[in-house]
């Protein structure tokens, strides 16, 4: 009976992608007004996929247990000179020991942004209000950025309201892609302290808000 024989020097090899897979592993830092050169994949719960080429989801890519809430109430205002707007592609959310997360997947690189606290949402460019009612509305306006296609497609597609029922955050809404401005409201119970995070490889841009 012949038998074929498997070298074996090929058993090895199989495990060498794995190896260096696991130690690549993505780092996020806060980002603060006076940032200028800032720096996480959440358990999705929302209905918006991740972006193309996005690593899967996996507790290695959930905050650190010792990450602790926000502090701070203060408005956060970064500028990045994006010569090519970014496309926002979806946002994402899950609620993590005493905060509440909300990802913005972009595809491209981070453009200029801020996150202030505002009275109530409003559609950008008409200025109707959006009908989510909430306790407190933090808002993230992104430029330059855009929110479709070259052809006109939705990049983000859904909502514009998309419900969250977490801790803290009510809901997350679309409030515009105008004229190189996408906007993003998060509808909050209470106002509380957030922190601004940027994570890269893809890039996303990561606000906490505490309960």
């Amino acid at each position: 009976m012949n038998r074929t024989l498997v070298p074996r020097t090929l058993v090895p090899l199989a495990f060498v992608p794995l190896a260096l897979l696991i130690g690549c592993s993505p780092t996020s830092q806060p980002v603060t007004s006076s940032s200028t050169t800032p720096e996480t994949a959440v358990t999705a719960t929302s209905p918006i996929p991740s972006p193309s080429g996005s690593p899967p989801v996996s507790s290695s890519a959930d905050p650190p247990a010792t990450l602790k809430p926000p502090t701070s109430t203060e408005e956060v205002k970064v500028q990045h000179p994006a010569a090519v707007p970014p496309i926002v592609t979806g946002a994402r959310f899950a609620e993590h020991g005493g905060f509440d997360r909300v990802v913005i997947d972009l595809k491209g690189d981070f453009p200029a942004y801020t996150v202030k606290w505002v009275s109530e949402l409003v559609q950008d460019g008409s200025g109707d209000p959006i009908d989510a009612k909430g306790g407190a509305y933090l808002h993230l306006s992104m430029t330059p950025a855009t929110a479709h296609s070259e052809a006109g497609e939705p990049s983000w597609p859904g909502g514009p309201i998309f419900q969250a029922d977490l801790g803290n955050v009510q809901n997350v809404v679309k409030t515009g892609d105008f004229e190189g401005v996408v906007g993003v409201g998060i509808v909050l119970d209470r106002k509380a302290a957030f922190r601004v995070l940027e994570q890269k490889a893809p890039n996303r841009l990561v606000i906490d808000v505490a309960h």
